[in-house]
């Protein structure tokens, strides 16, 4: 069959376009005990949101938490009742909606002391599209299962198991989330 130049634009002028949701970039960052890596910031401010799964250890991290909204998302570790100076109350587990999804935030220890039960955590939020947890300081990325459990490491200088590190998460509501994994070099300030 022969189309006509004018069928073809016609063609094609008619189809549907793709519709593309934009992307929402949410940093993961957990474990700072007073340090946040700089080179993390630098990644913090980059994203649209910025996550800290708690042992944040001072007002100052909070504040250095930049994100291009200015939307930071933040929960209690273990050790934050005994570090900060003022009382920040801060909540032990937070939900939030990105991208017509559900994410949750706790740091975790409530589900196991060293390393925290993925499948209870599962079961503590089954309407999450991901678990963002920290406590243990190693990057941990379980997508065996839905929700997804993730942990970003430790984004200080603090048991940083080869380097402060961080997840940056991709929210779309029509594509795969995705999970991008950054790990920096050891620096002088590193305490493993």
């Amino acid at each position: 069959m022969m189309f006509s130049l004018f069928e073809t634009i016609f063609e094609i002028s008619n189809m549907p376009t793709a519709t593309h949701s934009p992307v929402t970039t949410i940093a993961v960052i957990s474990d700072t005990h007073s340090h946040l890596d700089p080179r993390i910031a630098e990644i913090v401010r980059e994203c649209d949101i910025a996550v800290h799964a708690g042992d944040i250890c001072g007002e100052d991290i909070i504040n250095m938490m930049q994100p291009k909204s200015g939307k930071v998302i933040v929960v209690t570790g273990n050790n934050d009742p005994y570090c900060h100076l003022t009382d920040t109350n801060l909540p032990e587990v937070l939900s939030f909606e990105v991208a017509g999804s559900t994410i949750t935030v706790e740091h975790g220890h409530e589900h196991g002391a060293h390393k925290p039960c993925h499948d209870s955590l599962r079961k503590a939020h089954p309407d999450s599209k991901i678990i963002i947890y920290g406590h243990t300081h190693k990057k941990v990325i379980d997508q065996t299962d839905t929700p997804w459990v993730i942990n970003p490491g430790a984004a200080g200088s603090t048991r940083t198991h080869g380097g402060p590190s961080c997840l940056v998460i991709e929210c779309n509501e029509n594509e795969e989330w995705k999970i991008n994994k950054y790990r920096f070099p050891e620096t002088e300030n590193s305490n493993n």
